[in-house]
């Protein structure tokens, strides 16, 4: 597993670094098997310090966990027990994951895009009612289960997600609604009722 320890705007020490290898990768691996890579990013929040952790399975799944703590050590404890928890919430479905196919073999190919979110930076692009596309990347729409979809958001604390549903082969949309709660939009009707 690659293991990278980067700090925004602070400058990350061998002993912090130690301390990351030596925690985050026996967390991690106790729960799943063939993490790829694992990324930690620190920095400096008023008088604490933040951890971000993004763990990375391959096929598509994603493992995040935060945390922040008065020091720096104590944020990276306290964020690497957040991803153990959410592994071992999901730990069998994740086993079962890495047995899976291809992730090519069972989605399609899209593009993704970021755009800027003041649209009244340009003029022109107003003018044109074009927006401003900051990043394209290729990404994949996966096929899931409503099950595996929850899962997915679950652990990566991704608030949406597009997935093609395995059941009935349609295009699916999964969200947090502002309750909390996992809405789904299904938009394969037949006589009125979700697509089976």
């Amino acid at each position: 597993m690659q293991l990278s320890v980067e700090g925004k705007q602070l400058d990350i020490d061998e002993g912090l670094r130690a301390h990351v290898d030596e925690m985050l990768p026996p967390a991690i691996e106790k729960y799943s098997e063939n993490p790829t890579d694992a990324k930690i990013t620190m920095a400096k929040e008023g008088k604490s310090f933040r951890a971000d952790i993004v763990v990375h399975f391959g096929k598509g799944v994603i493992v995040q966990g935060h945390a922040s703590a008065e020091d720096a050590y104590a944020a990276v404890d306290v964020g690497t027990a957040h991803v153990s928890k959410r592994q071992r919430r999901y730990k069998r479905r994740l086993r079962a994951h890495h047995c899976a196919k291809d992730v090519n073999a069972t989605s399609l190919r899209a593009l993704q895009y970021v755009i800027e979110p003041e649209l009244s930076v340009s003029e022109e692009a107003n003018k044109n009612d074009q927006l401003i596309i900051v990043a394209k990347t290729e990404t994949f729409i996966e096929t899931l289960s409503a099950s595996e979809t929850v899962m997915r958001m679950d652990l990566s604390s991704e608030h949406a997600l597009l997935f093609r549903n395995s059941k009935s082969g349609g295009m699916n949309f999964a969200y947090v609604s502002s309750d909390g709660n996992i809405g789904w939009i299904d938009p394969s009707v037949d006589d009125g009722g979700p697509a089976s």
